[in-house]
């Protein structure tokens, strides 16, 4: 018994000693592979370390193609570590940003996207809804909150508002903010004008995807320019809002158009704050109805690629999500994913309903991120009544007009 107990303490010891010293090499091994990745006489540093190096200490704009292709072509295991490590270090990994998108007013468009069943130009079964009152988008905004979601998005088929219609989007606005939630919309190319109004009703963001790449652009719509998506965004950093970009894969684009996208996107002045990455969901009517599936991976590249380039961006997992089992969405929060769409419709498309998003959640670990920031009644209440508290007598002070005695009294 004796000789057996050393040996278990011999064998004990022995795996104990190899696992702190394979620690210890892990170490090494990694505090070499960043430093030869920093060391700029080293010319055998990989571009993707440097990728990697660069997103998770700084935030750059100056992407080359060659540079977002080399991050694609990387092993699949090789991308998703990558941009996990890029995601640790600007996010808390178990934490989703929650949204809700609410079509406003549905179909008549007359732009001609090919993927959108909203558009007016083809014929897809779409029931045309006028502007939603303001009280009605109010009570599914109160659902929203209830629900967990911390930001509110409402979606108009414009081509641009109108001005009649901008009263009733400006109360929207100022409502939904009240309520204690993110406020989002996109109603399509704006006006510098109509972004400082937007942004002084207090708008926390504005939606305006690029789509694609500048090169694709014009394969899937040609009633507005690249440029005109560009200048409505730059309106928006004029007006002092935050910008929620992305763009759609699975439009029959190449490799290259979904490198050109992010290029696009990251080589911004600023990043979008939130960029969200649909699927292209394919609608009957649509010029897309029938357009090959892409390949889940290539997906999962997509969004593990946009977290290295944009690595303080939220990254959206938007449309699509309701084709995606819940293998390939948890790959994509392993990707970096980090803000998702909440409820049962996106706009006019399906997506998974809020019960299987919170088991989902609830089996993954993850748990919805709270809204950081607060309405302004909220602050200025909870300030007053800070003050108040201050206010108040207490022991670490005294009352100078009251005589020596009653200060000593107990």
């Amino acid at each position: 018994i004796g000789w057996t107990g050393r040996l278990a303490d011999t064998r004990d010891s022995r795996q104990l000693l190899l696992a702190a010293t394979a620690v210890q090499l892990a170490g090494l091994a990694a505090n070499a592979l960043l430093s030869a990745a920093q060391d700029p006489t080293n010319n055998n540093r990989k571009p993707c370390m440097n990728a990697l190096t660069a997103g998770a200490h700084a935030l750059r704009h100056d992407w080359t193609l060659s540079e977002v292709q080399d991050l694609f072509a990387l092993p699949f295991n090789d991308l998703l570590f990558q941009a996990q490590t890029v995601h640790r270090a600007h996010f808390d990994p178990n934490e989703v940003q929650v949204s809700t998108l609410l079509s406003i007013k549905t179909g008549a468009c007359p732009e001609d996207c090919k993927y959108c069943p909203q558009s007016a130009r083809y014929h897809t079964g779409l029931e045309t809804e006028r502007l939603m009152e303001v009280e009605k988008v109010l009570e599914r905004a109160r659902e929203a909150k209830a629900n967990g979601s911390s930001r509110f998005c409402m979606g108009a088929a414009w081509r641009n508002p109108k001005e009649k219609d901008m009263p009733y989007i400006l109360r929207m606005i100022e409502e939904v903010r009240g309520l204690g939630m993110e406020t989002c919309m996109t109603l399509g190319m704006l006006t510098a004008d109509q972004a400082a109004r937007l942004g002084a009703a207090g708008l926390d963001y504005y939606n305006h995807n690029l789509d694609t790449s500048p090169e694709f652009y014009g394969d899937i719509i040609t009633t507005r320019t690249y440029q005109d998506r560009l200048d409505t965004l730059e309106h928006v950093r004029g007006a002092g809002m935050k910008v929620c970009s992305g763009g759609i894969v699975g439009m029959g684009e190449q490799a290259k158009d979904r490198a050109g996208l992010l290029m696009a996107l990251a080589n911004l002045p600023r990043h979008p704050e939130s960029v969200p990455i649909n699927m292209l969901v394919k609608v009957k009517g649509t010029p897309l109805e029938n357009q090959e599936n892409l390949d889940p991976f290539e997906f999962i590249r997509t969004i593990a690629v946009a977290r290295i380039m944009m690595p303080a961006s939220h990254v959206r997992l938007s449309a699509g999500r309701e084709k995606m089992n819940e293998q390939m969405q948890a790959m994509c929060f392993m990707a970096g994913a980090n803000s998702i769409f909440y409820g049962c419709k996106l706009l006019t498309t399906p997506n998974p309903d809020e019960n299987s998003d919170m088991q989902l959640f609830k089996r993954l670990g993850i748990r919805p991120a709270q809204r950081a920031q607060k309405p302004d009644q909220v602050q200025e209440e909870e300030l007053l009544a800070e003050v108040n508290r201050q206010s108040e007598p207490s022991e670490l002070f005294y009352d100078a007009t009251r005589s020596r005695a009653d200060v000593l009294r107990p």
